[in-house]
């Protein structure tokens, strides 16, 4: 799930459940998203407010926590992910494992201009090393799933799988590629992607070109 304030909307409601059999507590953050080296980044903001900061739950219940935007950028997609963090309980029984949950929730605000994702890709190959590279630059985020690369000819060129659907505005993305025939990645070549991304599916042509800087995904 995610959360995104449309533009001019600054503030918005979580509601949270206990569908267990006992109180619980959760702390509640919000924290700003980035993703610099193509990884997910998160630091300490205070853009974004959240009330109340802790909350109980009686079993069965369920509690209101508000979301706020401080200080919403005019021009870009702000981005944020709301923490839950469940405080464990200090009564549990002897002999029993109690396990905390975390909850990661994508918080997306629009700012009053026009915004899009905009992803470019290549095929980077080095060394004998090679990676599907995805850039964002547009102002919004974008998401990518069931992500396929075939040569022109239908053969299949397996990709790692990571875990994060989204690219974020501005940022980079790398998947390694795990298995290719022999030949089937030579610069100046041209492959075939297809994805399901959150503005349709897509079909392209992508090229295979020399990195100078190959980077871990």
């Amino acid at each position: 799930m995610s959360i995104t304030l449309a533009p001019g909307q600054l503030a918005t409601s979580l509601t949270v459940i206990n569908q267990g059999t006992t109180e619980t507590s959760v702390q509640v953050r919000v924290v700003s998203w980035h993703q610099a080296t193509g990884l997910d980044e998160l630091a300490p903001s205070d853009s974004v407010l959240v009330s109340p900061p802790i909350i109980t739950i009686p079993a069965g219940a369920t509690q209101t926590v508000r979301v706020v935007i401080r200080k919403p950028d005019p021009s870009r997609e702000g981005t944020y992910r709301v923490l839950l963090d469940q405080i464990p309980s200090a009564a549990a029984a002897p002999g029993t494992i109690r396990i905390a949950m975390r909850l990661s929730i994508p918080v997306f605000a629009e700012p009053a201009t026009r915004v899009a994702p905009h992803v470019t890709f290549r095929v980077e190959t080095n060394a004998g090393k090679a990676m599907l590279v995805a850039t964002n630059d547009g102002n919004s985020h974008g998401t990518m799933s069931d992500l396929a690369l075939t040569t022109k000819s239908g053969s299949v060129i397996a990709l790692a799988s990571t875990g994060t659907p989204y690219i974020l505005a501005g940022a980079t993305r790398h998947w390694r590629i795990t298995s290719a025939g022999a030949g089937l990645l030579t610069p100046g070549a041209t492959l075939q992607l297809t994805a399901k991304t959150n503005t349709g599916a897509i079909k392209r042509d992508i090229p295979v070109v020399v990195s100078t800087s190959m980077v871990s995904p």
